[in-house]
């Protein structure tokens, strides 16, 4: 509760909350990967601009460099190409929902690759916040608000989860700890739009500009609140309380998107949802007090 761990732990959870519904405004009219490459595009610079203000050295090695090509393959292309390919399926709050269940492969992965133990309690918590979780797809499948496919929406969704699990799991090695965060982060958003921009070409053709000043805008609040802002400061909140604690964000994220998506999307919320979100939201606290003790 300290203001020095609250107030970065409440902008990153308010803004990383409000990135999944402006997301839905990105792929209206414009092809998924393109709308991505503009937004890293766009954060790139910011993101090397607060390296250098920070006096923070943008010489990272050989490995580094190795590390921020893998994190720009997996973080900022495949997890967000799968991300925005999910939200054309699926409402943005149910997206949200579905990546708080990131602490589950977080931990498997962070056992085959750290050795990280994981505890009975944290494989219970992740049952019943994955019981929670299928009641609100269920729902979502009944619904179909957006008349489109619920299960491709879902492998979409579990894509992200994997690839920004991995990423996660891997800057923390060794290579990535010896490396300040924002100059890794940096290399690493400038290597992921350049695989974001090839794979834009290949699949969607030349680049689409639209004229729309709303769309620019929510690009720019992706790129820089939602991507130069707000990572920095997630990771300085896990490295001052640690990953386990540091989770408890999503939940947090998850209650803005879902109240988002209710107000402007219109969720409608049913017997079925509700006991879903419960269940999910339980589960996830059992599985983080769990995973942090």
């Amino acid at each position: 509760m300290r203001p020095q761990i609250l107030i970065p732990f409440l902008i990153t959870a308010l803004i990383w909350g409000s990135t999944w519904y402006v997301i839905t405004g990105q792929i209206s009219e414009v092809p998924p990967s393109w709308s991505i490459a503009y937004r890293f595009a766009l954060a790139t610079p910011a993101m090397f601009l607060v390296a250098v203000l920070m006096k923070r050295s943008l010489a990272i090695g050989r490995a580094g460099h190795m590390l921020a090509i893998f994190i720009g393959l997996s973080q900022f292309c495949a997890n967000f190409n799968f991300v925005y390919r999910a939200e054309l399926h699926l409402t943005s709050g149910i997206v949200a929902v579905m990546f708080g269940m990131l602490m589950l492969p977080n931990a498997l992965f962070g056992r085959w690759v750290l050795g990280q133990r994981i505890t009975l309690g944290f494989v219970a918590g992740s049952a019943i916040a994955i019981a929670g979780i299928a009641l609100l797809l269920v729902y979502e499948a009944r619904l179909s608000p957006l008349g489109g496919s619920v299960p491709l929406g879902i492998l979409f969704a579990i894509g992200g989860i994997l690839a920004a699990s991995i990423a996660n799991v891997v800057q923390a090695n060794d290579v990535g700890r010896a490396l300040a965060m924002p100059s890794l982060l940096a290399w690493s958003m400038l290597y992921g739009t350049g695989f974001d921009i090839a794979l834009a070409w290949v699949t969607a053709g030349p680049p689409v500009f639209p004229s729309d000043p709303m769309f620019w805008a929510g690009a720019a609040w992706l790129g820089i609140a939602g991507s130069v802002v707000t990572f920095p400061l997630y990771y300085t909140i896990v490295r001052k309380i640690g990953p386990g604690r540091a989770a408890y964000n999503a939940i947090l994220v998850i209650v803005v998107a879902m109240l988002i998506s209710t107000l402007v999307e219109g969720y409608q919320w049913s017997p079925l949802s509700i006991g879903g979100a419960a269940l999910a939201s339980l589960g996830m606290i059992l599985a983080l007090r769990a995973r942090e003790a």
